[in-house]
C-alpha cells in the first residue's frame, strides 16, 4: 500500500569550527556556508528507499528556517515535494519551539493528504539535542521511536522497526501515523543525480508562516523556546604531545609503558 512520508530537514553551518563573538559569547554564523544537516541525509535516503519498496508512495521534505536550499537538496535526493516554514517569528527557536512548528505543518499536510510516516535524522550537527523527533511526536500525539537502524516493514496501518539501545536492539511495531528518528546505521545515502538536481533547481516550494499554521507567534521561535544559549566557547587547544626518547626501539617502548602507567592509562 502506498504511503505518504514527510522528512524533516534542517539547514546547518557547513563547518563545526564556528567562531565565537568574544563580546556576546555567541557563535558567529554570518557568512558561514550552510548545508543540509548530514544526519538528515540518512532520513531522506530512507524515504527514497521506502518509495522504491512501496510503489506509489510519496515523500515531502519539510524545514523550519529561511534556507530553502535544503529542500532542493532533499528533492534532488528523492523527495517529491517540499514545504518551507519561515518568517521572522521562527528565528531563534530551540528544539521545543521548532518541533511545535513542525507538528503544526505536519497537521496541515495531514489534513490535505494523510501522512503515514515522519522521518528525522538522529540530531542536528549544530545543536545536537537529538530531541526534535520525539518532541514532534509528542505534539502530534503520535507514536514515536528514536535510534531507528532499520525499517523492516511498513504499510498503511503499521511500521516495524529495529531500534538501537544501550544493551542491544529492540524490534518494535508502531501504528501509523508515527515519527521515527533514524541513525547512520540505517543506510548509505546516495549522491543526487544530475536529473534530480536539475528538477530540484526548478522546483517551487510553498512557504508557510505562523498565520498559515494557526500558530500564535509566542509559541514559536525565540518566544516559544524553552531554552536559550547563554554562552559558547571554542574547544580548548589540544596540548602538545609527549616525545619519547630512547637509543633503541626497546628503550622507547619501555619508557612509553612507564609513562602510560604513570598516567594510569594502562
Amino acid at each position: 500500500m502506498p504511503i505518504h512520508i514527510v522528512v524533516c530537514v534542517k539547514s546547518v553551518p557547513s563547518s563545526a569550527a564556528i567562531p565565537v563573538d568574544p563580546g556576546t559569547g555567541l557563535p558567529k554564523t554570518a557568512g558561514v556556508p550552510a548545508i543540509l544537516n548530514p544526519f538528515d541525509e540518512y532520513a531522506v535516503e530512507e524515504a527514497a528507499r521506502l518509495k522504491e519498496r512501496l510503489p506509489g508512495s510519496t515523500a515531502t521534505a519539510l524545514t523550519v528556517g529561511a534556507d530553502v536550499e535544503v529542500l532542493r537538496e532533499a528533492a534532488a535526493r528523492g523527495c517529491d515535494a517540499g514545504v518551507q516554514v519561515a518568517g521572522p517569528e521562527f528565528e531563534g527557536g530551540d528544539s521545543l519551539s521548532s518541533s511545535a512548528a513542525l507538528a503544526a505543518a505536519i497537521k496541515k499536510l495531514h489534513a490535505d493528504k494523510p501522512v503515514h510516516l515522519v522521518l528525522f535524522g538522529k540530531n542536528a550537527s549544530d545543536e545536537a539535542s537529538g530531541t526534535v523527533g520525539s518532541q514532534t511526536a509528542a505534539w502530534l500525539d503520535w507514536p514515536g521511536a528514536a535510534g531507528v537502524k532499520k525499517i523492516e516493514a511498513a504499510d498503511g496501518a503499521s511500521v516495524t522497526v529495529h531500534r538501537m539501545m544501550e544493551d542491544g536492539i529492540d524490534a518494535l511495531s508502531l501504528s501509523l501515523p508515527a515519527c521515527l528518528a533514524t541513525v547512520k546505521e540505517i543506510n548509505e545515502p546516495r549522491l543526487p543525480s544530475l536529473k534530480g538536481k536539475m528538477a530540484a533547481k526548478k522546483a517551487v516550494f510553498p512557504k508557510w508562516g505562523a498565520a498559515e499554521l494557526g500558530l500564535d507567534p509566542a509559541q514559536v521561535g525565540a518566544a516559544g523556546a524553552g531554552t536559550r544559549l547563554a554562552k559558547a566557547s571554542p574547544p580548548p587547544p589540544r596540548p602538545a604531545g609527549v616525545k619519547v626518547e630512547g637509543a633503541t626501539a626497546a628503550e622507547k617502548a619501555a619508557k612509553l609503558v612507564d609513562l602510560l602507567l604513570e598516567r594510569k592509562l594502562i
